[in-house]
């Protein structure tokens, strides 16, 4: 690890790891412990590694009862740790976290990796990875699928932009967290690759909802309905996970209505900048804007259908 971690900058600064009998134990930091940053970060415990955590809340008390050490900003965490990951919501919380006042680049040293797994615009990554890269330190944008479920489970997909050197010695700590990891191309392109999966995420939980709305209207029973497509060549996982939600009106949220907005929002504005012409994608944002306008924004992204089901006066379903 330490030899790898030089080859990056060419720096003589040693990198500090631990060496146990099975593995080298890597201090990493991590920035944001939300619904999703906290499960992925008691993977990486698990897997024998040493945590140095920040977050605007308390860090779970679980990580901290195993050893995690609670740090006071975010660049104390880059001053101790040699790999920094970071999972906050919006393009201007990875810029605060990382260039803000006491923010990562504060508290790096050459031979570091800067990993963001949050969803963030893919133009302003590029601009981060150069201020990070000046720092010679190395950066991955790694933004994640597969919502909360798939953070416990450590079945994330992870989709990466940034130099394969970087990404090799990474690539252990995403295996702990993920299932299906993908080394996309330079930085941006992980992010990239999320807003594509987002405007499929979004227009097939639309599909969903519009499918099961329609066969409860016309008076079938959409739980087995469902039951029968999951058979058939419009079997999906959000047909099985979110067409269930809709059925059930379970609407806790795995990822959030506000925060798939968001991603939507970058899509829109990459379009604009590329002069592409995204219709449909256009057409569920404003779907998910009547959801967040009827006080929806912090209901899981299944609860979508609730727009189509008030255009329509009907429900899918009613609660149990």
């Amino acid at each position: 690890m330490a030899r790898d971690l030089l080859q990056l900058t060419g720096r003589s600064r040693p990198a500090t790891t631990f060496t146990t009998k099975d593995h080298i134990m890597t201090k990493i930091g991590f920035i944001g412990l939300g619904i999703m940053g906290a499960p992925m970060a008691a993977h990486l415990q698990a897997g024998g590694h040493k945590l140095y955590l920040h977050d605007f809340k308390n860090p779970p008390p679980s990580l901290i009862e195993r050893g995690a050490t609670v740090c006071t900003s975010a660049a104390e965490v880059a001053k101790r740790a040699d790999i920094i990951i970071t999972m906050v919501p919006d393009t201007p919380d990875v810029d605060n976290a990382l260039f803000g006042v006491n923010g990562v680049a504060a508290g790096l040293s050459a031979g570091k990796i800067v990993v963001d797994m949050s969803s963030i615009s893919p133009m302003e990554t590029k601009i981060f990875a150069g201020k990070i890269n000046a720092l010679d330190c190395a950066y991955l944008d790694a933004p994640v699928s597969g919502g909360e479920v798939g953070a416990k489970a450590a079945t994330l997909t992870i989709m990466v932009g940034g130099p394969e050197d970087a990404f090799n010695i990474v690539k252990p700590l995403f295996d702990l967290m993920g299932k299906n990891i993908t080394l996309v191309g330079g930085n941006g392109d992980g992010q990239t690759t999320k807003v594509a999966n987002q405007i499929i995420v979004a227009l097939t939980i639309q599909a969903v909802a519009e499918a099961l709305l329609f066969a409860s209207k016309a008076g079938a029973d959409p739980a087995k309905v469902r039951q029968a497509l999951m058979g058939g060549f419009a079997a999906s996982r959000i047909l099985e996970v979110h067409g269930e939600r809709m059925i059930k009106r379970t609407f806790n949220p795995g990822f959030r209505i506000g925060l798939h907005q968001k991603d939507l929002n970058l899509a829109l504005q990459g379009a604009r900048t590329l002069g592409v012409a995204l219709p449909n994608t256009a057409n569920v944002q404003e779907l998910m804007n009547a959801c967040a306008a009827n006080g929806m924004s912090g209901l899981d992204h299944s609860a979508l259908c609730h727009a189509i089901e008030l255009m329509s006066n009907h429900a899918i379903a009613q609660a149990e």
